[in-house]
């Protein structure tokens, strides 16, 4: 399975970020990659908040796997240091 060299707090609050700014969300600008790269450290709280809602697995995700290894993963990215 591939794995991100990035943190998933990190990446989340990049979308959040990307989605605010960009012309291709709810933002006015066509190209806001470097204004991204900029702003996501300002997304890092509702970032960890999705993380906190994520923690715990609905009924589908219950069925499809291991819900303690889920709950482990979650908290590990929750955990886990952003500079």
């Amino acid at each position: 399975m591939p794995e991100s060299n990035c943190p998933l707090v990190e990446r989340i609050a990049r979308v959040l970020a990307g989605a605010a700014l960009s012309s291709n969300a709810e933002g006015s600008d066509p190209s806001a990659g470097d204004k991204v790269d900029a702003a996501w450290r300002e997304h890092v709280n509702q970032a960890l908040a999705v993380l906190h809602t994520a923690r715990e697995p609905d009924e589908a995700m219950a069925a499809a796997g291991d819900v303690e290894t889920w709950r482990n993963m979650v908290e590990a990215a929750i955990a886990q240091r952003v500079d």
